[in-house]
C-alpha cells in the first residue's frame, strides 16, 4: 500500500511551487509578456550563479532557456544565411585576413570566393568545417 505525502510536504512543495511559478513559466511561453518575465527570470538565474552546472538551480535556468529558444524559433526565425556571408561572419569574429585561410587556396582563389567569382568545393568546405567547428552542410 502506498503512504500518503505528509501534509506539512505538500504545503511546503505548494509554497515553493507557487514562489517558483510567480517567478517563470512552467508551459510553453505563448504570450509576448510570458517571453518577457521568461528572460528576466533567466537573467535574474544567471546573475546568480545558475550557469553552473553544479548550481542548484542550473535545470531550471536550462529549462527556462529551452522554453524561450523555443519561442524564438517560432516567433523570430534566423533568415537563411549565405555560405559566403557566412565565412565573411566568422573571419570577422575570429579576426582573419584572406591570406589566413589557406585551406581554401592560393591568395587569388581565396579573394575570388570572397568577392563571389568562385564557390567553395567540396574539400574547401571540408576543411573550413573543420576549422571552424560548424558542420559542413552551413557552407553548402
Amino acid at each position: 500500500m502506498d503512504t500518503l505525502m505528509d501534509q506539512e510536504v505538500v504545503e511546503k512543495i505548494a509554497r515553493h511551487f507557487s514562489a517558483l511559478t510567480s517567478l517563470c513559466s512552467r508551459h510553453p511561453i505563448r504570450p509576448e509578456l510570458d517571453y518577457d518575465n521568461a528572460v528576466t527570470a533567466l537573467n535574474q538565474l544567471l546573475d546568480a550563479g545558475a550557469a553552473d552546472e553544479q548550481h542548484a538551480l542550473a535545470d531550471l535556468a536550462t529549462l527556462l532557456a529551452t522554453l524561450i529558444a523555443a519561442y524564438d524559433e517560432t516567433h523570430y526565425p534566423a533568415p537563411p544565411v549565405s555560405p559566403l556571408n557566412l565565412l565573411r561572419f566568422l573571419m570577422e569574429q575570429h579576426r582573419l585576413s584572406a591570406s589566413a585561410l589557406p585551406e581554401l587556396g592560393s591568395q587569388a582563389v581565396v579573394d575570388d570566393i570572397l568577392s563571389g567569382k568562385r564557390q567553395l568545393y567540396l574539400r574547401q568546405v571540408k576543411a573550413l568545417a573543420t576549422r571552424f567547428k560548424v558542420p559542413a552542410t552551413l557552407f553548402i
